[in-house]
């Protein structure tokens, strides 16, 4: 029943590590029915490639692990699936009800555990478990989209079952409320500077075509969150850049006498106090409840159809071309990062998107945190949603390569780049491994800078001696080299420059270990962020 619900939900693979109780019978009945199942070398990264798969395809993804401590190695992928709003089902084994009068060993409350980052639980041992998936699907999938958690002991999962719902189409519904419409177009025919922010509400296609046309009318600036890259193009006359929260959009947002947020969540936003003046237009799939701006006006529901009901083909705005490109060019002079010694992370981006021109099939990529990814998103170009994948809501490290073998795997054909630091992917090394047995068509990039490069920062900010966030080298390539993959270790733009020719040109995993001078985060962290 449960792996009908899925077949029946277009899930095509299911990742984890397996126990040896309820998972066996799980991977046994998916096999059967098509749904491939990927074994992975950690919990967390098998719930971070459900939640990308999700994310990428649209429809659930699901992840599998055995009962205490691969259910507690799960939870920053389920708190990943969580503030980056992912619908994903997390299956784990649990201790059947007589075991509980005698067994502790690797026994704890996993629901307690999980309860903050999951919209829903069960056990599927009621009267009517089909309902009780349905319904768990049905939360997953609902805005704001995020994890369901089901513990399934052995016996349970061996229960008869004999019915199967079908999925019923869920579709945003778009509230009515003409006050507020009518406020909305109020506000906007007063306006002269609109400016609009898209968030990571708006990555659906009608939602982005939606969007599109109403820059086109407006004919005015738009921001982008790291998680909405692609929305707008980066190459758009409109686009001025990304926004964050912080300092870096400060120069467009003052200028404007209204600003119109299109699918935002502010889960995306860094922590500080929002500082504009101009009215607010909130669009979006729900009211977040939590917020850094009150808005005049609030249009919930269905993103696209509010958005096309503020779409007018000729507003006229006082911006022009050749001032939105003067923002878009000042933001990307105020984020270059300063002229180093050896080779800086923005050159590392930018050679590889030069390289990538010429290789074949545009890459996707993904990102994880860390100071790198701050040249990362700024001068990687986007042309459509998902072109960039990044953790923005939870922030984490250990990301991107996780996401890079389960972005390829979702779409096999075209060729994903992974950007890490070398801390993230200390985290998560032996997925290296995974990459070379499913044999992804991904390059892993490593800023490898020997150290945690933020926290380092922070420390030098604060006065403070260089304790706990520096460590020394590590051989990547030769990591890569002994798992079976291809290694490089370059130290030079032209060594760098071959082994991405090389790497983007072969077929299957590749890792180049690049060593990087970090002098330059400061300044382009305090121009970011302010």
């Amino acid at each position: 029943m449960l792996v009908a619900a899925f077949a029946a939900n277009q899930v095509k693979r299911i990742f984890g590590v397996p126990g040896g109780g309820s998972s066996l019978d799980i991977i046994d009945a998916a096999t059967t029915a098509g749904i491939e199942f990927v074994l992975t070398r950690t919990e967390s990264a098998a719930v971070m490639m459900a939640a990308v798969t999700a994310e990428l395809s649209g429809t659930l993804g699901v992840a599998l692990t055995t009962k205490g401590p691969g259910t507690a190695s799960a939870a920053n992928g389920v708190a990943y699936a969580s503030l980056d709003r992912a619908p994903v089902m997390l299956l784990s084994d649990g201790f059947d009800p007589d075991e509980q009068d005698y067994v502790s060993h690797q026994v704890f409350d996993q629901q307690d555990l999980l309860k903050p980052v999951t919209k829903g639980f069960s056990r599927l041992d009621g009267n009517d478990a089909d309902q009780e998936i349905s319904d768990l699907i049905d939360r997953a999938m609902t805005p704001p989209l995020g994890p369901v958690y089901i513990e399934l002991t052995g016996a349970v999962a061996r229960s008869l079952s004999t019915t199967t719902r079908q999925p019923e189409q869920r579709q945003p519904e778009c509230i009515e409320d003409k006050a507020a419409l009518t406020h909305a177009e109020e506000l906007m025919a007063n306006a002269l500077r609109p400016v609009i922010i898209v968030g990571l509400e708006a990555r659906d296609v009608k939602s982005t075509a939606a969007i599109r046309s109403l820059v086109t009318a407006l004919r005015c600036p738009v921001l982008v969150t790291y998680k909405a890259k692609g929305v707008v193009a980066d190459h758009s006359e409109h686009y001025a850049g990304i926004f964050t929260g912080g300092a870096a959009e400060a120069d467009c947002l003052n200028r404007a006498d209204l600003i119109l947020l299109c699918g935002v969540d502010p889960v995306e936003f860094i922590r500080k106090p929002w500082s504009y003046a101009a009215p607010v237009i909130d669009i979006a799939l729900e009211r977040h409840p939590v917020h850094y701006v009150i808005p005049a006006v609030g249009l919930y529901g269905s993103l696209d159809e509010h958005t096309a009901r503020l779409t007018k083909e000729h507003t006229e705005t006082a911006w022009s071309n050749t001032e939105i490109a003067t923002l878009r060019q000042g933001m990307e002079q105020r984020l270059q990062y300063p002229s180093v010694a050896g080779l800086g992370p923005q050159q590392v981006i930018e050679m590889a998107v030069e390289a990538a021109q010429i290789s074949r099939g545009t890459p996707r990529i993904t990102v994880d945190a860390g100071a790198h990814m701050f040249s990362a998103m700024a001068f990687w170009p986007c042309t459509a949603p998902y072109d960039a994948l990044i953790s923005n809501g939870l922030a984490t490290m250990a990301f991107a390569l996780p996401a890079a073998i389960a972005a390829t795997m979702h779409e096999p054909e075209r060729p994903v780049i992974a950007f890490t630091g070398d801390g993230g992917l200390l985290m998560c090394l032996g997925e290296l491994s995974t990459a070379v047995e499913q044999r992804a068509h991904i390059v892993v990039i490593v800023f490898n800078d020997q150290s945690l490069s933020l926290i380092d920062i922070k420390q030098q900010q604060k006065g403070f001696a260089p304790h706990g966030v520096r460590w020394s080298r590590t051989d990547f390539a030769r990591v890569m080299e002994g798992l079976g993959g291809r290694g490089y270790r370059v130290e030079s733009s032209d060594d760098y420059e071959v082994a991405l020719r090389n790497a983007l040109t072969e077929n299957g995993p590749a890792l180049i270990d690049v060593s990087i001078d970090p002098g330059g985060y400061a300044k382009q962290l305090q121009a970011l962020r302010g």
